[in-house]
């Protein structure tokens, strides 16, 4: 009896054929974009189709592979071998971010960066963790992850866990920090 009971175990296979709702969908990019660089620019008034003025340069991505999910009822793009993002603010100063993935998000202007993001600033200032989600609308970012920002004003080097901070790393908001920081104390004369 406990020998029929195992073959009755061990011979169960699912043999069901998912179909309609439950079957896995199998989802294709839209077009797949290979050696990419996006320009994103700004003109100050308005031109028409055939007016020359002058653009600024707002940022620019770059990649080796970009597929495109938009038409999707939630459309999104993916960098899979890795992006760079050059953000320049009023000054044209240069903000660079790496990741070796990343996923935008088209509906909702959010980039979610994967593995080896690095965010350095103009200044020196350098941001380093595993996971950074950027709202390209309100120009800034968080984590969750462990992160390492070093700072060469005040030769700080932060490590921390979760945290905001502006697009130009100007304005860090750390949930949890730990580790050794000099802090540099101000002389009264």
């Amino acid at each position: 009896m406990v020998c029929t009971m195992a073959m009755l175990f061990l011979s169960c296979k699912d043999n069901y054929k998912r179909v309609g709702d439950e079957a896995a969908k199998k989802v294709y990019p839209r077009g797949v974009v290979e050696d990419f660089v996006l320009t994103y620019t700004e003109s100050p008034e308005k031109l028409d189709s055939e007016d020359e003025g002058t653009s600024k340069v707002l940022a620019i991505l770059s990649g080796p592979i970009r597929n495109d999910f938009d038409q999707l009822s939630f459309p999104y793009q993916t960098f899979p071998e890795g992006l760079l993002v050059e953000i320049f603010n009023e000054k044209n100063e240069k903000t660079t971010i790496e990741a070796d993935y990343g996923v935008l998000y088209s509906a909702t202007s959010i980039v979610d960066l994967r593995g080896n993001v690095l965010i350095k600033g103009d200044d020196g200032k350098k941001l380093e963790t595993s996971q950074l989600y950027y709202d390209r609308a309100n120009e800034w970012a968080f984590t969750q992850e462990k992160f390492t920002f070093t700072n060469p004003d005040d030769g700080t080097v932060m490590d921390g866990e979760g945290m905001d901070i502006q697009k130009d790393l100007q304005f860090l908001n750390a949930h949890k920090t730990y580790g050794l920081m000099l802090i540099k104390e101000e002389k009264d004369d």
